[in-house]
């Protein structure tokens, strides 16, 4: 994740990617692809492979269902939490160093909650899984781009590392419900083991050394402040899930982590080395498009969240079954993958961006006809599908919008605000949204509870995002 803190003096006028081409890449550089991919498509599995297995986790290891969330939590916390710091330590000190330190923590973590023996090791694994990814995620990230020269390779490379992201989430679903039928919840961890146990031995050998030639140094106050803000945040919204939101505990983390998100915009913005520069985020597309990003991420990751629930626990699907309703999804959304750059060469990243987070949202709505009868896993089953569909749009034309007009200098920093909000929109939606089902005494009021508010967040921002890149034609 490269930091660039320098702006240019002009804004150039804002245009719309071409389609990502097609260029001839040589066998080093496919494995190379392969690897830094591979690591990615890992880290999303994770997120989403154990969902599915939930109930057979919480039965075996004795954990309550609010508990339970702290199963996904446990490991979206450090991940999203440590991103920014780590994307800057591998900056300063190599970030081929710092991705493989992170492969093998990762590797060992998923080692350890294989075999966990109760609730107090499986988290300890989950959270050991969070750090790895926090360090895998952004020097993955900057290492493709600095391997593939700009134009149509870094263009390709990134293509296709934005549709495995994306597909990885669904693709653990499926997985997931498989492995938990077959050979129960921990073959779930086993798989992520065996996954970096093929990964960490291929890439010593391919991958170059890189960190940023400028050598800046390391802010530590705006390192402290937003790890310490995202951290206490999300811890608040996932106690609440066990307790409500009057425990002291509770309203002391919420409060400390608005305040020390604040003290990072104030931190940033008197920096000599910022992690995140301010007046790139002033930058229209750049606001507006990271917005959609963190909207369509968090939303989507809710959506899948109470569906597990509903599908499991209200209508008794078998772990199997489940992962079958998200294997059409993932079905979908590689169709979707397979013809959005053709749409947004059409139409343009902004305006594929607005219609796709509208169409994710009316679909989300459409998932309230849900009831506790059989035939509702038809419903579902359409109406997810269909919103996968439209939050891969999202996905692609968010990260194309947010890189459009910004100069070559400021490429770098733009492609790792991406990579954050990524991140962070998978780790605060279930937090967020989640208690609200976790915490119902009627799990299908619950339920309903959390798609009409996800529904209307992503309209809600589908049209400020509309009016907001409409305003001006340049950012």
């Amino acid at each position: 994740m490269a930091i660039d803190t320098t702006t240019s003096s002009s804004t150039p006028p804002v245009r719309e990617p071409e389609p990502l081409g097609a260029p001839r890449l040589s066998t080093r550089d496919r494995l190379v692809l392969f690897v830094l991919c591979a690591a990615q498509f890992m880290v999303a599995l994770d997120f989403s492979v154990l969902n599915v297995a939930l109930p057979e986790l919480g039965a075996d290891l004795g954990m309550s269902r609010a508990g339970l969330q702290w199963a996904v939590t446990a490991f979206a916390l450090p991940s999203g939490g440590f991103l920014l710091l780590f994307g800057r330590i591998g900056d300063l000190y190599g970030r081929r160093k710092l991705f493989l330190t992170g492969l093998a923590l990762f590797g060992a973590a998923s080692l350890l909650a294989t075999l966990a023996w109760d609730p107090a090791s499986f988290l300890t694994g989950r959270a050991l899984q969070g750090l790895g990814a926090a360090a895998i995620v952004p020097t993955g990230m900057s290492l493709l781009t600095t391997t593939f020269p700009e134009g149509p390779a870094r263009d390709r490379a990134l293509g296709i590392s934005g549709t495995l992201l994306s597909l990885g989430f669904t693709v653990g679903m499926v997985a997931g419900g498989v492995l938990t039928d077959a050979l129960g919840w921990r073959s779930t961890m086993a798989l992520l083991t065996v996954f970096a146990l093929i990964v960490l031995p291929l890439a010593p050998g391919l991958l170059p050394e890189s960190r940023t030639p400028q050598r800046p140094r390391l802010d530590v106050p705006g390192a402290v402040t937003v790890t310490g803000g995202l951290l206490s945040l999300i811890y608040a919204l996932s106690t609440a899930a066990d307790h409500g939101f009057g425990r002291a505990d509770v309203l002391v983390t919420l409060a400390a982590g608005l305040a020390l998100l604040t003290a990072f915009v104030v931190v940033e913005s008197r920096s000599t080395a910022p992690l995140v520069s301010l007046p790139m985020l002033r930058r229209r597309t750049v606001a507006w498009g990271n917005l959609g990003g963190l909207v369509t991420f968090s939303m989507m990751s809710t959506v899948v969240f109470a569906l597990t629930l509903y599908l499991q626990e209200i209508l008794h699907l078998s772990a199997f079954r489940t992962g079958l309703v998200f294997g059409v999804q993932g079905v979908l959304s590689a169709v979707a993958g397979s013809f959005a750059a053709k749409v947004i060469g059409r139409f343009g990243a902004r305006r594929t961006l607005v219609a796709s987070l509208a169409g994710q949202g009316a679909l989300v709505a459409a998932l309230l006809g849900l009831d506790t009868h059989g035939w509702s896993v038809w419903l579902a089953t359409a109406a997810v599908s269909l919103a996968s569909m439209c939050h891969l749009g999202a996905i692609i034309s968010y990260g194309l919008t947010v890189t459009s007009g910004v100069p070559d200098e400021e490429q770098g920093l733009a492609t790792g605000l991406v990579t954050s909000t990524q991140q962070v929109g998978i780790t605060v939606g279930i937090p967020l949204l989640g208690v609200l089902a976790t915490t119902s005494d009627d799990l299908m009021a619950g339920v309903h509870t959390v798609l009409g508010l996800d529904a209307v967040i992503v309209l809600t921002a589908a049209a400020l995002i509309g009016l907001g890149l409409r305003t001006r034609r340049t950012a």
